[in-house]
């Protein structure tokens, strides 16, 4: 039985999940972008419930230069102790007719977005669109390191922007047995 934030493998119909999502940040200030992603999001999307739920392995975000990514492990994210990212929610406006069609949707999301052992309730704006037994999910939205705790030394404090901006696109496969717990 897989489980994924609350989420247990046992149903059936309506029901897609990954374990490759791409999720990536992007900061920007007038020193330096800081950017990084992983393609190691897992996901699992219930249409007939309209849940969502996805963990991140906060150790799998990929940098450009190794020390940027030494210095988010260590000291900003203390991944060691915090070493995963989730969310939580569910799909307030989903018309599951005009997605079976195949026509790709906008929906508002809401839920908890945990990060760095912070939970926030927040609303957030994406897109769904199933093709040939896959669910395409985007989603882009902000939030900001301070709010969950994320510490930004002073030297370095004008490097980070104090919004940091997250890309979400996942391609999760149809799956034979799910249900939410």
């Amino acid at each position: 039985m897989l489980v994924i934030g609350g989420i247990s493998t046992s149903q059936a119909q309506g029901k897609y999940m990954t374990q490759k999502g791409t999720v990536s940040f992007f900061s920007s200030s007038i020193l330096e972008d800081i950017e990084a992603h992983t393609e190691q999001a897992a996901a699992v999307v219930d249409l007939q419930s309209h849940q969502i739920a996805f963990v991140i392995p906060i150790k799998s975000f990929q940098f450009k230069r190794t020390l940027m990514q030494e210095h988010f492990n260590e000291n900003y994210m203390e991944s060691d102790q915090l070493p995963k990212s989730t969310f939580k929610g569910k799909i307030l406006d989903l018309d599951a007719a005009a997605l079976a069609k195949g026509q790709s949707q906008r929906v508002t999301v809401e839920g908890d977005l945990t990060i760095h052992g912070i939970t926030k309730h927040m609303t957030v704006a994406g897109a769904l669109e199933q093709q040939k037994g896959t669910l395409m999910v985007n989603a882009y939205f902000s939030v900001a390191p301070a709010d969950y705790g994320i510490e930004i030394p002073l030297l370095v404090r004008e490097n980070i922007a104090k919004i940091v901006g997250i890309k979400v696109v996942m391609t999760c496969e149809a799956v034979s047995q799910l249900t939410v717990k």
